[in-house]
């Protein structure tokens, strides 16, 4: 199949595309650095020609809540437009589990307006929803740092190395649109203040974590199960905390 992925030069994109190579496709990375621009539309019309599925992967370059909401909502209307004119059969799109628990966060709202952009636009697709990517937990760790301490609530998250998600993203593209949502997350439940301090011990970073239950996620608050995903219907993940640190050390 010829295959494009929107944001294909980035952390999922990139191994996305490899996988995709490996098993014979097509693969054209979308990005700007490749000439496709899709927040103005430029080279999007062309890339999309004769593509039979397009996977969006694409992240906005400014998470402020007005702007994030404006990229995804013009970005994923450009691409949907794109698809809808050149006969595209699949749309594959990598979403966060969730995403509708979290009303506080501007990123979550955006990525749910995306969702409803996808659904709406006619073309067939698949949205994954993952849990958020262990690459993430450093930033978890910025996010909640106050002083010389780190501040983070106990709620339980499920975090998934991004080799996974990208194994389930290019899964995805190679199978029939499923017209709906599937969930993806790691093997392992921790609690969000545990899983940092548990990144900083293997790091050997003394820093203190506090848990603390008015701590917010990235500004956002959450329940204890806001970023799990459903019980029983996720397709998990075979890379554990341990190993995903193993591999990232190796690297």
């Amino acid at each position: 199949m010829k295959i494009v992925i929107i944001g294909g030069t980035g952390l999922i994109g990139s191994n996305v595309a490899k996988r995709l190579r490996a098993d014979g496709h097509d693969v054209f990375a979308a990005s700007p650095s490749t000439g496709v621009d899709t927040i103005t539309g430029a080279g999007l019309d062309d890339a999309l020609k004769g593509a039979d599925v397009v996977v969006d992967v694409a992240n906005g370059p400014n998470f402020e809540d007005n702007a994030i909401m404006e990229f995804f909502r013009t970005s994923t209307g450009n691409v949907m437009a794109a698809e809808k004119k050149a006969g595209v059969g699949h749309h594959v799109a990598l979403s966060i589990v969730g995403a509708d628990l979290i009303p506080d966060s501007g990123y979550m709202r955006a990525k749910v307006a995306q969702e409803e952009l996808i659904k709406a636009a006619g073309v067939p697709y698949t949205i994954v929803r993952a849990t958020q990517f262990m690459e993430f937990t450093s930033a978890i760790a910025h996010g909640g740092t106050r002083g010389e301490a780190i501040h983070l609530p106990p709620a339980m998250m499920q975090p998934i190395a991004a080799d996974d998600v990208s194994a389930a993203v290019a899964a995805a593209a190679e199978a029939e649109p499923v017209n709906g949502t599937y969930d993806i997350a790691g093997p392992e439940k921790i609690g969000q203040d545990d899983l940092v301090r548990r990144l900083l011990a293997a790091e050997g970073d003394d820093r203190q974590v506090i848990t603390d239950p008015e701590a917010t996620y990235f500004g956002a608050a959450v329940a204890n199960t806001s970023l799990l995903a459903p019980a029983g219907e996720a397709h998990l993940g075979k890379t554990d905390f341990a190993a995903w640190f193993a591999g990232r050390d190796a690297a």
